[in-house]
């Protein structure tokens, strides 16, 4: 498998030489000095996007199928909690995979190809005829759903502004997030109208396909990559910054300021990842993401199984879990004021401090408007959270690592969500829901100490600044 060529197809200003800076500076210097966000990136913003909500929709598929696939097939508590962490173990492996192969032939080819196969098994969990084959199924479509996340991100930390890049990672985000209430309200309007209707859950997440069809002609190679594998010499590359350039100084309407070249980018080892620095990087990163995925889908997995046990009808808890759902998008957008204005790291506190005060009163109280206030509450600034984690861990990793870095980090936390899923089930059968609302409270906190304590400065730096800090 050979990397895609870059495919500069945007529209917009025509494309020139740069108006300043030299001639011959390397494209990843010349793309760091553009400092707005042009007609390119928009358009970009929109394609990722939709392969984001695609994403959520499939991620959060099970979970709302599960309350009526208990119904049907007999399936417990701990059969609910094995297919969820059957999803994670995919997850570990595809982040994994999917980080170093984007490090090895490029960012633009793992990305869309994760998006097929994704896409692929969601289509085939429909027509899952037991708890064995979909839990089979669950582990190959997470394998490609987080292989897709972990590179998207990557690029767009590779492509955008450097005093932007975590506004934007919070914009995709929020629309990517639109697909936590499609799901849901997908589940609400077809589940109860009878036996079999949740296959179309599954069904909508592989819609992610036809944006896949459109990455394969308008999505280019991280300019970022092809430099630090010497893979400048495709005109279309030059064409694509030129334009790049033209959009940021006919927005700016001054010249753009001169290149600042950078040392060369020598191939990385995985052995780096685990030495000085780079290992305190690694370990932060990777606790971080144990932590959010024990508390975030510790309750966005089992909020709809639990508040049936609680003693609501499944219609019941599908709209509460609907109304949930539409946390998602306000709780990423929330990020846009603050996340490249104050230190991510302590963003992440703050966030976490509250999520764990909301999941406990959540946990504690058994009345409707507290399900709705502090579950709603909980969600949106879950997400909040995950928008300025995401943005973090595509930084803080060197360029020739930071596909596998991230992915190690990102697969480190979807390992722990195959412990989480039988935890959260064992937790309910021995304590009950304070058990389980204590523990994912637990969670966040401890997210947001190892960030606070731990982490690195990230906002407004330049990814190379980061590198050797």
């Amino acid at each position: 498998m050979t990397p895609g060529p870059s495919r500069p197809t945007d529209s917009g200003a025509s494309a020139r030489p740069p108006t300043t800076g030299a001639p011959t500076a390397g494209l990843a210097a010349r793309l760091d000095r553009i400092p707005v966000v042009t007609p390119a990136h928009r358009r970009w913003v929109g394609l990722l996007g939709f392969l984001f909500v695609f994403d959520l929709v499939d991620l959060n598929s099970f979970a709302y199928a599960a309350p009526a696939l208990r119904a049907e097939w007999g399936l417990s508590i701990g059969g609910v909690g094995a297919i969820t962490s059957a999803g994670f173990v995919g997850m570990f492996f595809g982040a994994i995979a999917g980080g170093r192969l984007s490090d090895r032939i490029g960012r633009r080819p793992v990305l869309i190809g994760a998006v097929f196969f994704y896409s692929l098994f969601s289509l085939l969990s429909a027509l899952a005829t037991g708890p064995l084959m979909l839990g089979g199924l669950r582990i190959l479509t997470g394998f490609g759903l987080q292989a897709m996340t972990g590179v998207l991100l990557v690029w767009v930390s590779e492509m955008f502004p450097r005093p932007l890049r975590g506004r934007y990672q919070a914009l995709l985000l929020a629309i990517g997030l639109a697909g936590v209430p499609i799901a849901a309200w997908v589940a609400r309007l077809v589940v109860p109208m009878g036996p079999d209707t949740w296959r179309w859950i599954f069904v909508v997440g592989a819609l992610g396909a036809v944006g896949g069809v459109v990455a394969l002609r308008t999505l280019p190679e991280s300019i970022r990559w092809c430099a630090a594998h010497g893979r400048t010499g495709d005109p279309r590359q030059e064409e694509l910054v030129a334009r790049l350039e033209a959009q940021a100084e006919e927005k700016t309407g001054q010249p753009l300021p001169a290149p600042v070249a950078d040392r060369p980018v020598v191939p990385g080892k995985l052995t780096e990842l685990l030495r000085g620095a780079t290992l305190r990087k690694t370990v932060v990163a990777a606790a971080a993401c144990v932590f959010l995925i024990l508390s975030f889908y510790g309750f966005s997995s089992w909020v709809p199984t639990l508040l049936v046990e609680r003693g609501y009808s499944t219609a019941e808890s599908l709209t509460y879990s609907s109304i949930l759902a539409i946390a998602a998008v306000p709780g990423a957008l929330l990020a846009l004021p603050v996340i490249d204005r104050f230190e991510r790291k302590t963003v992440i506190l703050v966030l976490e401090v509250v999520v764990a005060v909301l999941l406990l009163l959540f946990g504690l109280i058994d009345h409707p408007a507290a399900i709705i206030v502090c579950g709603f509450g909980a969600a949106m600034l879950m997400q909040t959270g995950v928008a300025t984690l995401y943005t973090y861990i595509a930084e803080v990793f060197p360029l020739h690592l930071r596909g596998l870095g991230s992915g190690i980090a990102n697969g480190s936390g979807r390992l722990a969500g195959v412990l989480g899923g039988f935890l959260v089930a064992a937790l309910y059968t021995g304590t009950g829901l304070a058990g389980v609302f204590t523990y994912l409270a637990l969670a966040a906190l401890l997210m947001g100490l190892v960030m606070a304590l731990f982490g690195e400065r990230t906002t407004n730096r330049r990814l190379e600044d980061i590198e050797r800090s």
